[in-house]
């Protein structure tokens, strides 16, 4: 029997795991997140790819029923390296090739890519979309080891991870802008630099993303514009001893070398 979500007392779980250690809730997070870009028009985004859910260095956070047979909402990490580049690379090669020195360049210390945020209508005006998710997945970020995170935001994204510590990366594209996923959209490439520290974060935030850190697995009513949700955080990733940030590390490597070594030869001329 499915649950029923209670829209005056909502209660719900906010889980975070491997993607490869539980495809069948990765199915439950695929349907619910195309279904609201559907409704939004967009039918075509390199970061709702079912891919990740088999790529080892993909870290799911869902925001789902006590029961967990409904997902209302949900996040991704993506690690640099693993089996795929980073969404943000993934959207934006084609427009500006440079993006793979850039993630590069940080990914050699472990970075990541916060991406696949979405809240069904369900559970919409309850700050799970733009704050609570954001905070997990930044908060999870420090037990994965990396020291930075991406963001490749629509405009209504921009404001919550700039609480979050983000800020604009101009290095890429317009200013760090580009025309995506279509060309009347813009997505704004943000990235936090200290994953630690969070030394540009609004101290509402910060607190917040402590506490959470301090204590993974917690019970709390959180509130926003007085309405209340109650939120089983269960932010722990389990099976973590498998998790190797080394060898991702090197694979973001190769993949950066293989992506080089392709835009050098597409820039040699035909020569007869």
């Amino acid at each position: 029997m499915e649950s029923s979500l209670s829209r005056e007392k909502p209660v719900v779980r906010l889980r975070a795991f491997r993607a490869i250690d539980d495809p069948k809730t990765c199915e439950l997070f695929i349907e619910g997140h195309t279904q609201v870009l559907t409704n939004i028009g967009v039918t075509k985004v390199t970061s709702s790819k079912n891919d990740w859910m088999y790529n080892p260095a993909a870290f799911v956070l869902v925001v789902e029923s006590i029961e967990g047979d409904r997902v209302y909402g949900g996040a991704r990490v993506h690690v640099a390296g693993g089996n795929q580049p980073l969404p943000l690379e993934q959207a934006t090669a084609a427009m500006d090739s440079s993006v793979f020195s850039l993630v590069w360049n940080y990914a050699q210390y472990g970075t990541g890519e916060l991406c696949g945020l979405w809240n069904s209508r369900e559970i919409a005006g309850y700050g799970v979309g733009s704050i609570f998710l954001i905070r997990a997945a930044v908060a999870i970020s420090q037990q994965l080891g990396i020291t930075s995170l991406f963001a490749f935001c629509a405009p209504y994204t921009i404001k919550p991870v700039a609480c979050c510590g983000m800020e604009l990366e101009t290095g890429i594209g317009n200013e760090g802008t580009f025309f995506y996923p279509k060309l009347d959209l813009i997505a704004t490439t943000m990235i936090l630099k200290d994953v630690d520290t969070l030394s540009k974060a609004e101290e509402e935030d910060k607190k917040a993303i402590f506490k959470l850190r301090e204590n993974l697995n917690v019970v709390r009513t959180e509130e926003l514009r007085k309405k209340e949700i109650t939120i089983h955080y269960q932010t722990l990733i389990p099976l973590l001893d498998k998790w190797d940030l080394k060898q991702a590390i090197a694979e973001a490597y190769d993949s950066f070398q293989k992506a080089t070594v392709s835009i050098e030869g597409a820039k040699k001329p035909n020569l007869l």
